[in-house]
């Protein structure tokens, strides 16, 4: 226990040592939003990853794979495809309109100030909703690990972040990030080559546990299979915090080859939960009954290697990795809300505005975390990829690639759609669906009805608007989309 806890404390300290190098460079309120537009693709790439691989990553997806088996593979290949479709359809536009924020992309294409209203509210919405899984899971691994009260690890987290995002912003945020990448696929990667040997040594038992639910058969749940891929692949591009990423490389050109690496980077990582799951049906099946499936990654060395010097190292390298999932996720979600909070909120942006907001971005979900520590990690960040999906998506990319798109028409898309997949979160964290059924399913994975009505609405009601296209919409398509060589 003595190591796992240095091992925390350990990261906590190198990311603060390193945002605070971070925070020698941060100047002026560019620095703090975007990092001066001047990330190298490697660099923004690896950062993108650290903040991309969350505690649903690196936790949840092994405990998934241990209750139900290799069915549930949908959500990593779901969460690294969806950077595919980012790179086709949104990353270098985004980059090449110039915006600081989604709600400033929002005001650039439509020029509606009420839209950009209503952006800000979604981009809080989501980060918040992000936020409080990954203190969950900074509670649930301090608990498991140390026996220290759940509220603890909450609460580092929270401070740990906070300070840094208040005191260094994007450009301190960047290097965490990107340190913190390799941190997680190290603690996972050694760990598993030890595991895997173990599991030679001992003749490669058969994986254990229970039954996999066959969710492609006819009598599966087909329907929550595909409105998960949907969510994943397409909730990726509406994700804030991910977005606002793509503002700090040098150019479209860049954007899209940070989009490239970061599809290598991900692709790598999800190789070893997968493996954490799957080993955890031969050693740890009984964390099915208990209901701790999300502990099997910082159980897993313990139970497999069977104690000692070794063991207790593997477990505190994993631990570290834990938390520098949590933390890194947090740095970027955090950064996010409070550039919409400091630009369009608290005040105007600037330097001072966005420390008062990273304050109030990181106190909110932290009170959230410890009213329902009870709730499944990855299925809380499965609900915010569900709103991201059904908000954010079909408004950008409408907006990039239709010129016939107004601001009534993306305001009500986002409000139908997008509120349609609030409403469905909000029921299932203050009580959850109704078991079995229609009802369940459409509520407990609502993005295969929530994306398709929000597309459908933007564009029905921008045609019935069509009075309302802004003027000067071939200038912005053109500089959504001219090369970046012809840019002047």
């Amino acid at each position: 226990m003595s190591l796992t806890v240095a091992a925390i404390v350990a990261v906590s300290f190198a990311t603060v040592a390193i945002g605070a190098y971070g925070l020698r460079l941060a100047r002026t309120t560019s620095d703090f939003l975007v990092a001066s537009r001047s990330v190298s693709p490697r660099w923004n790439a690896a950062a993108i990853s650290g903040e991309y691989l969350s505690a649903a990553s690196f936790l949840g997806v092994a405990g998934l794979v241990l209750k139900d088996g290799v069915d549930v593979l949908w959500y990593p290949v779901g969460f690294a495809a969806g950077y595919l479709a980012l790179l086709l359809f949104v990353a270098g536009p985004l980059r090449r309109s110039g915006a600081f924020t989604l709600p400033d992309f929002c005001e650039l294409r439509l020029g509606s100030r009420r839209l950009r209203k209503l952006a800000t509210a979604f981009v809080v919405f989501i980060g918040w909703l992000y936020l409080v899984p990954q203190m969950q899971g900074a509670g649930l691994t301090l608990q498991t690990v140390t026996g220290a009260p759940y509220w603890l690890g909450c609460v580092v987290v929270a401070v740990v972040v906070t300070g840094n995002v208040a005191l260094g912003g994007m450009r301190a945020v960047t290097f965490v990030q990107a340190f913190q990448y390799w941190l997680k696929l190290t603690a996972l990667a050694v760990p598993m080559a030890f595991l895997l040997m173990r599991w030679q040594g001992d003749r490669r038992p058969a994986l254990a546990g229970p039954a996999a639910a066959d969710w492609l058969l006819p009598g599966g749940d087909l329907f929550g299979t595909y409105s998960l891929i949907l969510a994943t692949f397409l909730g990726t591009m509406g994700l804030p915090h991910v977005l606002v990423r793509f503002y700090t490389n040098p150019d479209g050109a860049a954007a899209r080859r940070t989009t490239l690496v970061v599809l290598g980077l991900v692709g790598l990582f999800y190789l070893f939960p997968a493996l954490y799951g799957a080993l955890g049906r031969v050693y740890l099946p009984e964390l099915v009954a208990r209901g701790r499936t999300d502990a099997v990654v910082l159980l897993l060395p313990g139970a497999a290697l069977g104690g000692g010097a070794v063991s207790d190292m593997l477990s505190a390298l994993v631990a570290a990795g834990a938390f520098a999932a949590f933390l890194s996720t947090s740095s970027g979600l955090m950064t996010s809300v409070a550039g919409v909070l400091s630009t369009d909120v608290l005040g105007r942006g600037s330097v001072r505005d966005f420390r008062r907001a990273a304050v109030v971005a990181g106190i909110v979900p932290l009170v959230l975390a410890l009213k329902v520590s009870g709730l499944n990690v990855s299925q809380v960040v499965g609900l915010a990829f569900a709103v991201a999906a059904s908000s954010f998506c079909p408004l950008l990319v409408l907006g990039i690639w239709w010129r016939g798109l107004t601001a009534p028409g993306a305001a009500a898309g986002i409000t139908v759609g997008g509120g349609a997949a609030v409403g469905a979160v909000l029921i299932t964290v203050l009580g959850g669906p109704p078991a079995g059924g229609w009802t369940s399913a459409l509520v407990g994975q609502p993005a295969a009805w929530t994306v398709p009505l929000a597309f459908a609405v933007m564009i029905g009601v921008s045609l019935a608007t069509r009075d309302r296209i802004p003027r000067g919409v071939g200038a912005v398509m053109l500089r959504l989309h001219a090369p970046d060589a012809l840019r002047l």
